[in-house]
């Protein structure tokens, strides 16, 4: 309710009005007190919705959550992720039989019919160390895509030409597993990591701007109370919208990423390679068509110019005498609260403020945020490292247990069955059960929990190789191609690692997707969703140093290896965070800033900002100043 019902409430009391749903509300003060129309109006409140858009620290505290309607251009870019998604997976999916298992005896296509399928030969450690250069690389190309959308071209056109490049990368992997090509090594290969790194600088492209411009369909953003025909009040919270935003995005990911896994891995089985490199890039012809035919309906932010250039003179000038030849010092100086405020413009005398200071206070309380959030993501490499083993380790680890005729690489796809599983079940029975019980499980939360279940997961995949290695007729070289036979365990144990690594993604990626949106400077959104991704290129990169422990004798080590690393990145995370996690509100609820980084024309003045808080229910007092192109303030209002 809003702050008036607070302070008048006596007065309320005394009128002993019966059925005034409207008493102490922006409504109220909208008809007027006294006035004879209200009880009218009051009338018809209960048929209809409305809302107050004054949101006290008692509603956040006490008022159940829900969110607001997700727009349906969300739906068809969504859907757009979804062919990419088929498009990479499903190309991805045969990589590790591609390069580690021979071309079999008689094929030049690599089907193998009854038996394995393979055709580069180059064995485990190889198809490991090239599968994690993969994952590197797609993911280090965030930042380039990313910079380029914010600054120059926008995320619509970078999204256009992303596409273009990566269907130009899956062109030449299907050149490379032609008949008349696969059948000479050398040449397969290198066609093969030329269509890599293309397939990868087209994916950092479109993965580091789908999000952004997914999200950025909802426009409404800022924290209402409703009053449900019931008489409830609730808040219309649009982090709870985004949240819901990322989960249907994560499963249309996972959608695509299921049907361009299963069907790939039976094409690479029964006819060959080159026709699962061909059809994802068949379908992903469809993703720009989708979005051209909805650009008209899209809510598209222009580029705003390099505003790298202003951060690290934003973080400079906040930095002057901070630094101590006591670290200890400097860090509490450089983590103190009043670091940002010093450099804030009302905080600085006009005659003293730098020419570059063209920005307003919103804009350093925006760019706070957004560092914040580029910390949470620094401990994420050591929760890609435990996803990381499944779309590696876990397939070659499938390979030497009974199979039955099943694909070793078909079984992955138990984690995002799961996935699309679990997603309706969070978001219509448990997120909405944890709301109604006033538990705000918040990023921060979701996010640990992620990393506990990652090391589990890790846990389960360690017993099961333990378990390999016991009843192998090879021992512990159960993938040798010379071993009699498989272990006389059934494949589908890995059901419990792939379902536990699913619900984690739900927990920790799909969060971690939400965080970097809603935490960025609107100016570099596309940016700090690069940042994010970057944490799988380091995760990769850490991989490549454990490439000696995926093979035989020393799995079990990799795996419990890296179980102890999720573990242990979860635990530290969360204290290092915990007090940040009781900030969330205050994060999402900051100002607008209105600073987009394009320098006006000399002479012209930015547009007037406003510093009051974006919720005015929770106070703050409104200072509106204009700023023209020097950074001086030309009026105080």
């Amino acid at each position: 309710m809003s702050n008036i019902a607070n302070l008048e409430a006596p007065i309320i009391a005394q009128a002993a009005v019966a059925d005034a749903p409207l008493a102490g509300t922006v409504n109220e003060k909208k008809l007027g007190r006294g006035s004879i129309e209200a009880t009218r109006v009051s009338t018809q409140s209960h048929s209809a919705d409305y809302y107050d858009d004054e949101v006290t620290e008692e509603d956040l505290r006490t008022l159940r959550r829900v969110s607001g309607k997700i727009p349906w251009t969300a739906f068809t870019v969504a859907f757009v992720e979804l062919c990419e998604r088929f498009s990479y997976y499903g190309t991805t999916i045969v990589f590790v039989n591609f390069i580690q298992q021979p071309l079999p005896a008689g094929s030049s296509t690599g089907a193998g019919f009854s038996g394995q399928s393979g055709a580069l030969g180059m064995g485990q450690r190889a198809s490991t160390g090239l599968k994690m250069f993969n994952e590197f690389w797609a993911y280090v190309m965030p930042l380039l895509g990313g910079y380029l959308a914010d600054a120059h071209w926008g995320r619509y056109k970078t999204i256009h030409l992303a596409i273009v490049c990566a269907i130009v990368g899956h062109v030449i992997l299907t050149a490379s597993a032609a008949p008349s090509v696969i059948k000479h090594n050398g040449s397969a290969l290198a066609a093969f990591i030329i269509g890599l790194i293309i397939l990868g600088i087209g994916t950092g492209g479109f993965k580091s701007n789908i999000a952004p411009l997914l999200a950025e369909q909802q426009t409404d953003n800022k924290k209402k109370v409703k009053v449900l025909p019931s008489g409830e009040r609730v808040i219309v919270d649009p982090s709870v919208t985004t949240s819901r935003i990322f989960l249907y995005f994560y499963m249309c990911i996972n959608i695509g990423s299921l049907v361009g896994q299963i069907g790939m891995v039976y094409c690479e089985k029964y006819v060959g390679f080159w026709l699962s490199f061909m059809l994802p890039t068949v379908l992903f012809v469809f993703a720009p068509i989708v979005l051209a035919v909805c650009k008209k309906h899209y809510v598209l932010l222009p580029p705003t110019g390099s505003v790298f250039a202003k951060f690290f003179q934003l973080w400079k000038y906040a930095a002057k005498g901070t630094w101590s030849i006591n670290p200890v010092r400097t860090y509490k100086n450089l983590s103190s609260p009043e670091f940002w405020d010093r450099a804030k413009p009302s905080n600085i005398p006009v005659d003293q403020r730098p020419s570059w200071m063209t920005f307003d206070d919103a804009w350093v309380d925006e760019v706070r945020r957004g560092l914040k959030a580029c910390t949470v993501f620094l401990y994420l490499p050591l929760y890609w490292l435990a996803y990381g083993q499944m779309t590696g380790n876990l397939t070659s680890q499938a390979a030497v247990m009974e199979l039955n005729g099943v694909p070793n690489d078909i079984i992955q796809n138990l984690n995002p069955i799961s996935i699309v599983i679990f997603v309706p079940l969070m978001d219509f029975v448990v997120y909405p059960a944890l709301r109604k019980a006033k538990i705000n499980f918040t990023p921060i939360k979701r996010i640990a929990l992620g990393f506990a279940l990652a090391s589990v997961a890790m846990i389960a995949s360690c017993v099961i190789q333990v378990y390999i290695y016991r009843l192998s007729p090879c021992g512990t070289h159960a993938s040798d191609p010379d071993c009699p036979g498989p272990a006389p365990i059934n494949v589908w144990v890995q059901t419990l690692p792939y379902v536990f690594i699913g619900f984690s993604e739900i927990m920790a990626s799909i969060t971690s997707l939400e965080y970097a949106f809603t935490k960025a400077p609107t100016n570099m959104r596309s940016f700090v969703m690069a940042i994010n991704l970057l944490m799988n290129a380091f995760s990769s990169a850490i991989a490549q140093a454990l490439v000696s422990l995926s093979a035989d004798p020393l799995l079990v080590w990799n795996y419990g290896l890296v179980a102890v690393l999720a573990a242990v990145g979860g635990v530290c995370f969360w204290f290092n965070f915990r007090k940040l996690d009781r900030e969330e509100d205050r994060l999402n609820m900051l100002a607008v800033s209105e600073y987009r980084g394009k320098q006006p024309r000399r002479g012209d003045s930015v547009s007037v900002v406003s510093l009051r808080n974006a919720n005015p229910g929770v106070g703050g007092r409104s200072s509106v100043h204009e700023v023209d192109e020097k950074g001086r303030e030309a009026a105080q209002l």
